[in-house]
């Protein structure tokens, strides 16, 4: 089976978002502060004045704080898929089976770095309780898109009911991420890929 084509599972998501630069400064600065401290405490006041730019300039960039947050979602989803599909593709040379649970490999190295405080995205969705909010469809197309890109490499890997496998990976990936924000189960990221292992083998 031919490998995938790394540029179908980012297309439409990489270089999404053109900024001027006090904007990439400000939506540096939101990003950082709404995933150390929380969406709702944290102001406009406080980003932009850490960004070193007017509220004005951050309201003629973004337009509302809602669509700033939309914003932050957008690109620290874009910044997982980059890391998920470079780790699966610079370290692929094996079987397919060993390559589907290199997502493991890649959400072990984002938490170490990038994922201190638990997911993002789950963090978002409970302090978005509104479901219009444009901050929650990029939520879900984030899990939707974990979810296709498993189902991918389960049909490459030429598992039986690669639908349910990738379902059932998708389960053990955001078990771990919430059970090693806790703290609560050393390794669980390591627990949950050789769970996935005896699935994918099985």
């Amino acid at each position: 089976m031919d490998r995938l084509d790394r540029s179908v599972y980012l297309r439409g998501v990489t270089d999404e978002l053109t900024l001027t630069p006090a904007a990439e400064r400000v939506l540096d600065v939101a990003g950082r502060l709404f995933y150390d401290n929380g969406i709702h405490a944290v102001g406009v006041e406080s980003i932009a004045s850490e960004a070193g730019v007017t509220k004005k300039t951050l309201y003629d960039r973004f337009g509302s704080k809602d669509a700033l947050i939309a914003c932050y979602l957008r690109r620290r989803d874009e910044r997982w898929r980059e890391h998920v599909v470079s780790v699966v593709e610079q370290r692929g040379r094996m079987t397919p089976a060993r390559r589907l649970l290199l997502v493991f490999d890649a959400l072990e190295e984002w938490i170490a770095t990038e994922n201190t405080r638990g997911c993002a995205f789950l963090n978002a969705q409970a302090e978005l309780p509104d479901g219009t909010h444009p901050g929650r469809e990029i939520i879900r197309e984030q899990k939707l898109w974990m979810l296709d890109y498993l189902r991918a490499l389960a049909r490459e890997a030429g598992v039986r009911n690669p639908r349910k496998v990738a379902t059932s990976l998708l389960v053990l990936l955001e078990g771990a991420t919430v059970t090693a924000a806790l703290g609560v189960v050393p390794g669980a990221v390591g627990n949950a890929k050789e769970v996935a292992r005896q699935i994918v083998e099985g």
